[in-house]
């Protein structure tokens, strides 16, 4: 569009065009004037597709007409020559690929994010936790809270409502059961042990996803993958080695964790790839979340029985935190994970579940030695030779995926 406007071709006739009435009469010089209104000339006129007849000086305005309009000629044929020199194509910007840069900036972001709001949660849970002894019900007062949230932003219509269908609700609820068994066996293991410890066995994460997505989605990560693996799990192992605090309880905890957390970041994966239009990730975490309670909630009075009166919430303030500390330490808990699992999905939208995996590893540094800091752990050489481990198989993940398998030449 561009080349179309501002190219200028230097054999157009910019003085003296044809008159297109040879016989009519002569234009009066009578209206010749020197001022610079006289002197403007358009563009369709310098094409010479302007109907005005040709103006004829004479006498002293003769030769001054002549030399300005040379000059406003020669300047006009510069300006063409200068237009079209600067004139770029418009399928020259190929090359640069803008929407690419912001892609990823926004997915480094969301990462950004999904750590932060992990390490709050993490930090206040375990908090919670401490004082607290009911994972079930803590895991359940979350659940509750994040479906509260999820009610009013449906109530607001800040987020449109989705239909669910009895196909999809049928398809919905192994996720759910999932997603509920994942977050309550998490819970139980900060419980019982350290948030380091979690956290190392949690790294198995990758793993079980490499299995599950072969086995549901049919990817088969090239052994230049899975080999990069190994240096993430084993840096964030070394990372919390120092502290860590041998528990069985949750120690299987952590492990049953993996599996049921990725068997639904998997079959979620498989369910958004159907591309439902009511039902995009953060509807799908929001139903998740809604049926994880309901689930749960009576579980958790069965097997704790009734623990949030006020002689409970009492014996936690004995223990360090006051009631009023640990309601707003329970309701930020459970805002840090309402947020950082809608991240999560987000993020599980755009990246294949390796990526996640291994992105979801990574985070498990970043919460250990946040973790470090805040519970003031002393640091041991180990753990910074493990996160520097850990961060250096991140990169040969990244590297590892570019590199293709060769396909396989039929025979002739």
């Amino acid at each position: 569009m561009q080349s179309t406007l501002f190219s200028l071709s230097l054999s157009t006739p910019f003085v003296k065009p044809p008159n297109p009435n040879p016989k009519g009469p002569k234009p009066k010089l009578s209206h010749l004037s020197h001022s610079s209104s006289s002197m403007q000339f358009s563009l369709n006129s310098t094409h010479g597709l302007s109907q005005q007849s040709p103006v004829y000086a004479f006498s002293s305005s003769c030769f001054y007409m002549r030399v300005c309009g040379s000059f406003f000629v020669s300047n006009q044929r510069n300006n063409s020559f200068k237009v079209r020199a600067a004139s770029v194509p418009e399928n020259t910007g190929d090359s640069v690929k803008p929407s690419g840069v912001i892609k990823t900036l926004r997915l480094g972001f969301m990462f950004g994010i999904w750590y932060i709001l992990n390490i709050y949660f993490n930090i206040y849970n375990k908090q919670v936790l401490k004082v607290y002894p009911f994972p079930a019900t803590v895991t359940a007062f979350q659940f509750g809270f994040v479906s509260l949230m999820v009610a009013l932003m449906w109530a607001s219509n800040s987020y449109i409502r989705p239909k669910i269908t009895p196909q999809q609700l049928a398809a919905i609820f192994p996720l759910a059961v999932a997603h509920t068994l994942g977050n309550l066996l998490t819970n139980i293991s900060l419980g019982k042990v350290a948030v380091s410890f979690t956290h190392t066995i949690k790294a198995m994460e990758p793993f079980f996803t490499v299995v599950l997505s072969a086995l549901i989605l049919a990817e088969r990560p090239t052994l230049w993958v899975v080999s990069s693996l190994v240096p993430i799990v084993g840096g964030v192992a070394l990372a919390s080695f120092t502290e860590v605090s041998f528990n069985w309880t949750g120690f299987y905890s952590a492990m049953a964790a993996n599996l049921t957390n990725q068997s639904r970041n998997v079959y979620s994966k498989k369910l958004m790839a159907k591309k439902e239009e009511s039902l995009d990730n953060i509807n799908l975490f929001s139903v998740l979340t809604i049926i994880s309670f309901i689930l749960l909630a009576p579980v958790a009075i069965f097997l704790e029985g009734v623990k949030f009166t006020p002689s409970y919430l009492q014996s936690a303030a004995n223990q360090g935190l006051n009631v009023r500390e640990l309601c707003v330490r329970s309701l930020l808990a459970g805002f840090c994970f309402h947020s950082y699992q809608q991240v999560s999905y987000m993020i599980l939208d755009m990246v294949s579940p390796i990526t996640h995996a291994v992105g979801n590893c990574v985070k498990r540094v970043v919460v250990i030695v946040s973790s470090i800091f805040f519970f003031q752990t002393p640091v041991s050489p180990i753990n910074s030779l493990g996160t520097a481990l850990a961060l250096a198989g991140v990169i040969l993940y990244s590297r590892a995926k570019q590199i293709k398998p060769k396909p396989k030449s039929k025979a002739a």
